[in-house]
């Protein structure tokens, strides 16, 4: 491993992992880092291949991409690949990669050679053909940090200024496995997560919490979790709270509708929530992606850090044409900047 340059008392303050070599990690990062939307003086240190690096640099010259940072100009920690990687084929090889990148990274932050870790997508079938049994990279910072997470996404509108928050209580599991996992001390413990991070922006956020069911269970009629957990739970928790307005359990087809609105207002002025509660991955995603797909930005409450990816994956049918669209990553960067400080 060589550095071009050796962070000093947090001086690079951010940490970007450039995630799977085979995906548009690289070329997403460089094309943020040149962004005139990038707030001033961000100056990131890279972990990642510096050769690559330098190959996604010229590529994307050549192809007429020029307002990007030259690598030269960059702090970047060398873990070089071990082998030639193709574009959008990932294998154990690009996943040993990536793997060994974000443990790295994460060493720095606990080091505390910076403050915040942005990290570019991996592939989850990579990582398991390299022997990584993880679900994801919030999974594996987790054990890394000795800590219990929560994912949450984040976006702010670039019409208004609003921002739009959703938390899930449940992440990378199958849907047979949510009944066992949901329980009212998870519950609980996602509001409070969910609240402490409105409350970064609002004094007294407005909590909306998303049915399990369709139409929420239409008072047992067709799912009775509402009427016996998430309910009880949830006017527990108002009690524990009672500065805070909470609504729900909402049912899970109309509960994003005013979020979509506030999104999309010329002004900030609206009834939307300041942050939803979303039971498992695929009910909060799918509105969050419909919504602020470019904006969003994956971060991970509970690390000793922070930690924002980009809300998309590795995108490896574009990986290599030099297309993949930065403004989730420059999201990502921004609001690492932003909530760090």
């Amino acid at each position: 491993m060589t550095r071009n340059q050796t962070p000093e008392s947090k001086k690079n303050t951010l940490i970007i992992s450039l995630g799977d070599p085979a995906g548009i990690g690289t070329e997403i990062t460089l094309k943020a880092l040149g962004s005139k939307c990038l707030h001033e003086n961000i100056h990131p240190l890279l972990v990642g291949c510096k050769k690559n690096i330098y190959q996604t640099y010229i590529k994307l010259i050549n192809h007429g991409i020029y307002n990007i940072p030259d690598p030269k100009e960059l702090d970047i920690i060398d873990i070089p690949l071990e082998k030639e990687i193709i574009p959008g084929i990932v294998n154990e090889n690009t996943g040993s990669a990536s793997f060994k990148w974000l443990i790295n990274a994460t060493n720095l932050l606990l080091e505390g050679k910076a403050e915040a870790l942005i990290t570019a997508p991996i592939s989850k079938i990579a990582w398991h053909k390299a022997g990584h049994k993880f679900a994801g990279q919030t999974e594996l910072l987790g054990k890394l940090t000795n800590k219990k997470t929560s994912m949450l996404f984040t976006a702010i509108s670039p019409k208004n200024g609003w921002r739009f928050n959703t938390l899930l209580a449940t992440t990378h599991i199958s849907l047979n496995k949510i009944n066992n996992n949901l329980t009212k001390e998870l519950i609980k413990y996602k509001l409070d997560d969910l609240l402490n991070f409105c409350r970064q922006f609002t004094k007294k956020p407005l909590i909306h919490v998303a049915g399990l069911n369709p139409h929420a269970g239409e008072e047992g009629k067709i799912g009775i979790e509402e009427q016996n957990l998430i309910i009880p739970t949830l006017n527990e928790w108002q009690i524990d709270n009672p500065g805070i307005k909470i609504i729900g359990p909402i049912p899970p087809d109309s509960c994003w509708i005013s979020s979509a609105d506030a999104w999309n207002r010329p002004s900030n002025e609206n009834n939307a929530p300041d942050g939803i509660l979303a039971l498992y991955h695929d009910q909060g995603l799918i509105p969050v992606k419909l919504i602020a797909f470019d904006e969003a930005v994956n971060t991970t409450l509970g690390l000793p850090f922070v930690r924002t990816s980009p809300d998309h994956g590795t995108a490896l049918d574009i990986a290599g044409k030099f297309k993949a669209r930065e403004t989730s990553m420059v999201a990502a960067i921004n609001n690492a900047w932003l909530l760090s400080r």
